[in-house]
């Protein structure tokens, strides 16, 4: 009992340190939202997410216990063997201590992504930090100077509002997306549209993979 006691306590601080994450996936893809939607990039999914989305289309990530603890280091070398993009999402990434993975993908040459609610204290090396604003978890303050993408998903007409808000505190070289969530875009996307022909500020953002029917 001692060993498997003193196994768990150690598995449990390379996790804390990020030495190890929960993965639940990982795969090479066509980016299909945002800014890079059209790119191909290797994604890494991490397990583990309390924010609790309702309308979350991967529920199966938020239980971190059911995604086997992975070192980084197995990551960084199969993601190398894909591409120089690797987009890290979850999940909710930020749950965990991203800086050892972030910097050992960057000191193999890739350009490392994150898309994350902001939910939980930054960490990690970044060349793109995707926010995505959550009703329920709304994201810390050290988001809003890291971001260089806002990506808000619009549900019901009172979401617009909720986008204002968290675009008047991002910074000015944010880029600004509305992206209809999956099940309400026949409803919601025409309000999209006209929303973004009457504030350019805004870009539309689609999940083109799923119209393409790929991960």
């Amino acid at each position: 009992m001692e060993d498997i006691t003193t196994s768990k306590s150690y598995e449990q601080e390379l996790i804390r340190t990020g030495a190890v994450v929960p993965l639940m996936e990982d795969f090479y893809t066509i980016q299909g939202e945002g800014f890079h939607s059209g790119k191909a990039a290797y994604f890494v999914r991490i397990g583990g997410c309390d924010v609790g989305c309702h309308w979350c289309d991967v529920k199966e990530s938020w239980n971190p216990d059911t995604h086997p603890p992975t070192g980084i280091e197995e990551i960084i070398k199969k993601a190398k063997s894909y591409s120089d993009t690797i987009v890290v999402t979850g999940g909710e990434p930020m749950t965990w201590d991203m800086g050892p993975l972030t910097q050992g993908l960057k000191a193999q040459g890739m350009s490392v992504h994150v898309e994350t609610s902001g939910a939980y204290p930054f960490s990690g090396a970044w060349d793109w930090v995707c926010l995505s604003p959550k009703k329920t978890a709304p994201p810390k303050e050290a988001y809003y100077k890291e971001a260089h993408e806002l990506k808000v998903i619009i549900f019901n007409q009172n979401d617009f509002k909720w986008a204002e808000e968290h675009a008047a505190k991002v910074g000015p070289e944010c880029e600004l997306f509305l992206q209809p969530e999956w099940s309400k875009r026949e409803q919601m996307t025409p309000h999209i549209v006209d929303y973004v022909m009457k504030h350019p500020k805004w870009k539309v953002s689609l999940q083109t993979h799923k119209y393409l029917n790929i991960p």
